[in-house]
């Protein structure tokens, strides 16, 4: 695969989603997954459209964890590494990462399971203490994760829920693996595939669309300094950091791209409804310096309607406005 390959993200049908979306110019601003923490299991191999049962990991275990993680407000997914994948059951063991403390200072913890016992020991997990960032209570329950040496990058390549994700999201994720290994995985369904190629940046929740293969490297090196490069700022790529709920994603990423400041963990925001208003929020977002803005972030019907999933009718989309923002 070539790296012209890459950054055409595959050869993608006229009716394709992405590629729909893509010609709209389309805002990807507040379309991340809500998740308080994420667990991510490799598991080679072929994925269904529902990976967690659809895949050679056990399906009640992947049923269980699942479940456990949407009950705590996290996210379960599977992750292999970029390449080929035969349909053979799995031979090796299995990375793990736990990514917790999304809202306060992120941490991302590993560990290579080599039996399906030890996986199964997951279901042991102190599963409020990942949401709440309480490192030493996970690491009391399974004192074989370590702290991970660098942030990874997941690029969604899940076919079977969405062709766009394999045919742009694959060929980026090899093509940046081979510059940056050990660093970036192929993952499941995590949305958003209207804006394939996707990608989830551990351990902070910063989720990113329309990545190519060198945006996918650039998100790789500034996560080493707790920053998003330069050219993932804006409506286009950055899809917010999925601690925040839609609007506060939209508000932090807008003023995030208007004073240009990258580095993850400057900002944090909070958001509440305007009265009798039902598709408005008034976000405050601070700055570590003390500066903060207040703006009102707006939920807008558009005009026209677009399909959100490949195969599927169109539909009437939304759209987030960030409105009225001043510093402080």
């Amino acid at each position: 695969m070539s790296g012209a390959a890459a950054e055409r993200h595959g050869r993608s049908r006229p009716d394709a989603c992405s590629v729909i979306w893509d010609k709209a110019k389309a805002s990807a601003l507040g379309t991340a997954p809500v998740a308080r923490f994420w667990v991510a299991v490799e598991q080679n191999g072929p994925w269904g459209a529902q990976a967690a049962t659809q895949s050679h990991l056990d399906p009640d275990l992947g049923e269980s964890l699942n479940r456990m993680c949407q009950n705590a407000g996290g996210r379960f997914i599977l992750i292999r590494r970029p390449g080929t994948h035969s349909d053979l059951p799995e031979v090796r063991g299995h990375r793990v990462y736990l990514a917790g403390g999304l809202a306060g200072r992120p941490w991302l913890l590993e560990a290579d399971l080599d039996h399906p016992a030890r996986l199964a020991r997951l279901a042991l997990l102190h599963w409020a203490a990942l949401g709440s960032g309480d490192i030493d209570a996970v690491q009391d329950t399974l004192p074989e994760f370590q702290r991970s040496a660098a942030p990874v990058l997941l690029i969604c390549a899940n076919s079977k829920r969405d062709v766009c994700c394999a045919v742009r999201g694959r060929p980026v994720a090899l093509e940046s693996s081979l510059q940056r290994p050990g660093r970036v995985w192929e993952c499941s369904h995590t949305g958003g595939h209207r804006f394939a190629p996707t990608g989830v940046l551990l351990p902070h929740g910063q989720t990113f669309g329309r990545l190519s293969q060198a945006s996918a490297v650039a998100a790789v090196d500034a996560a080493t300094r707790g920053e998003v490069p330069v050219e993932l700022l804006g409506a286009a790529y950055d899809r917010g950091r999925s601690h925040l709920k839609a609007p506060g994603q939209a508000a932090e990423s807008t003023v995030r791209q208007q004073i240009q400041e990258p580095r993850l963990l400057a900002l944090s925001t909070t958001t509440a409804r305007l009265p009798g208003q039902e598709n408005a929020w008034h976000c405050r977002v601070s700055h570590v310096d003390g500066r903060h803005w207040d703006v009102v972030a707006v939920r807008e019907l558009r005009p026209e309607d677009r399909p959100e999933t490949c195969g599927r009718a169109a539909v009437p989309t939304w759209d987030w406005s960030v409105l009225n923002g001043y510093g402080q």
